[in-house]
């Protein structure tokens, strides 16, 4: 029964397919619940030094201001730079690309509002290589950052885009990310990173009045840049979290599709092998008819 082979075969290939999305599926369910405790664990130190940043932003400094606190002029920014945080590998459903799409209509936007220059700095595979079908200016790039995120790893690339803010060369720089919200939801944001809003910084607590050793204006400087690379460490925490959640819930949907496609198919292969005995059945009854006749 050539037809009844064919669906068997289809049937095998359905059954390990589904054994390895299912295999994957509870691989991403524990990397979620360890990505989840790594982003929850930086929250409190993103925290601590955002209320640090903002007292110090807030102290007496009336001869200097750092760059990343630059007044907003309501100017439309010219020089644009851009982080964009992805995934290295695939198989996690609409993440990278509802963040990549949302990505691109921000950067018409800042087009149609002027914008003459766009740098790019890549964390991420998915986003690397999409940035550079895109023809975009990417200046700077980390790939393979594997289960964990490193601090070290991130601070080069990053430092490229710190820098040309620190140099004037850039109005503004964003960052597009995935932010963890439960397991069943990740929002894909652009945000602002520089210069730094009232809204990042919030409202001191207070007032302060403090000792700077070295002097306050070095102080300052290498604060907020701790601060940026808190920031940028926490989206990329973020969107590890949102990555594995993503992928423990697409691997799910593979698995379950994958059943239901088995089952599918083992009902047309009932019915055809019935409908093969049935035939069977007939031409012996017709050749004992025709025997008997």
């Amino acid at each position: 029964m050539a037809v009844g082979k064919e669906i068997r075969t289809k049937i095998n290939s359905f059954q390990n397919t589904r054994k390895i999305t299912k295999a994957m599926e509870m691989v991403a369910a524990s990397k979620m619940r360890k990505a989840q405790d790594r982003m929850r664990a930086a929250r409190p130190y993103s925290e601590k030094i955002r209320r640090l940043a903002a007292n110090l932003s807030a102290a007496t400094l009336s001869d200097y201001r750092h760059p990343f606190l630059a007044k907003e002029t309501g100017v439309k920014p010219a020089r644009v730079g851009l982080i964009v945080v992805t995934t290295d590998k695939g198989l996690c459903g609409g993440l990278n690309t509802n963040v990549l799409r949302q990505l691109v209509n921000s950067m018409r936007q800042w087009e149609r509002d002027g914008a003459t220059e766009i740098r790019v700095t890549c964390i991420g595979n998915k986003g690397l290589g999409f940035m550079q079908r895109m023809g975009a200016n990417v200046v700077s790039h980390v790939t393979h950052l594997g289960d964990t995120p490193h601090l070290e790893k991130l601070i080069g690339p990053v430092k490229v885009m710190i820098d040309a803010v620190q140099k004037g060369e850039l109005d503004r720089v964003y960052i597009a990310y995935t932010r963890f919200i439960n397991t069943m939801k990740q929002e894909p944001v652009v945000e602002q990173l520089l210069p730094l809003t009232g809204e990042r910084l919030g409202t001191p607590q207070g007032s302060w009045d403090y000792l700077y050793e070295p002097e306050a204006r070095v102080v300052v400087d290498e604060l907020l840049i701790r601060y940026v690379e808190a920031l940028i460490y926490q989206g990329v925490a973020e969107n590890m979290a949102s990555e594995q959640s993503a992928r423990m819930v697409a691997m799910k949907s593979a698995t379950d599709n994958a059943g239901t496609v088995i089952k599918e198919l083992q009902l047309v292969y009932n019915k055809a092998r019935q409908a093969a005995i049935t035939k069977e059945i007939s031409e012996i009854v017709g050749g004992a008819a025709a025997i008997a006749g």
